[in-house]
């Protein structure tokens, strides 16, 4: 009998340590957290609260599976990542959990057009004809090339690509981009460059692309800092090759 209570208590005590580690190690990644989200350049969204600027570039997928959009990409190596640790960059690619009936996907690991457009367009294709609607962008503040992309059921709806000079042009302008003032060219030919004293084209559409993602699917500065910090997602890296 002695025997057995020690062994119950042994089992309780063991528990409870590990209760304990627990814990503590969820109160230390909310720190790292905490840290990282004051590190992170804020802006004000439309509730008054603190948002974040876009990455450079993200997929929006319409769907509310995390695990399916996992198995679509091949994630290898999976392992649970906080909104705040997929924002800073440092994974290869980062599947945010749901946020009003989309998922996005971030990170170095997405390929850019301006890398390699066929690698891009055969991507988007797939991953389409894998999950239904798959909304791309990308825009660099820096050098001003930039994309957006509306694929479902593995065809290209919309699609148009810059980097010094159109790269991907397809299916035509929307409406959206229209009334946003976006402004897209014809293979070979571009914008006015004598007008050099007013914002290029280029630069006009990257400040726009945000109010594009917005209408189109969602706008990742957008998302509160409060779920910021209550939820997780799934990072790891790319697995295609083309």
């Amino acid at each position: 009998m002695p025997a057995l209570f020690l062994l119950l208590f042994s089992t309780v005590l063991a528990i409870g340590v590990g209760i304990i580690i627990l814990v503590f190690r969820r109160r230390a990644e909310c720190r790292r957290d905490s840290a990282a989200l004051s590190s992170q350049p804020e802006s004000v969204g439309a509730s008054g609260r603190p948002t974040f600027l876009a990455p450079n570039c993200w997929l929006a997928i319409r769907t509310r599976s995390t695990y399916a959009v996992q198995v679509a990409l091949g994630l290898h190596n999976p392992k649970p990542c906080s909104w705040i640790q997929g924002l800073a960059g440092e994974e290869k690619l980062f599947i945010a959990p749901p946020v009003k009936g989309w998922i996005l996907v971030m990170g170095s690991g997405l390929p850019e057009p301006d890398a390699d457009v066929d690698v891009c367009f055969r991507f988007l294709l797939e991953l389409s004809r894998r999950l239904g609607q798959v909304q791309y962008f990308s825009a660099s503040r820096v050098v001003h090339s930039h994309a957006w992309v509306k694929a479902d059921g593995g065809r290209i709806v919309r699609a148009y690509a810059w980097a010094g000079k159109t790269l991907w042009c397809q299916g035509a302008m929307t409406s959206t981009e229209r009334e946003l003032g976006l402004q897209c060219f014809p293979y070979f030919e571009g914008p006015d460059s004598s007008t050099f004293s007013q914002p290029s084209a280029a630069a006009l559409n990257v400040e726009r692309i945000a109010f594009l993602a917005s209408r189109w699917s969602i706008d990742p500065s957008r998302i509160d800092t409060q779920f910021l910090q209550m939820e997780r997602g799934i990072a790891g890296e790319p697995s295609w090759r083309y």
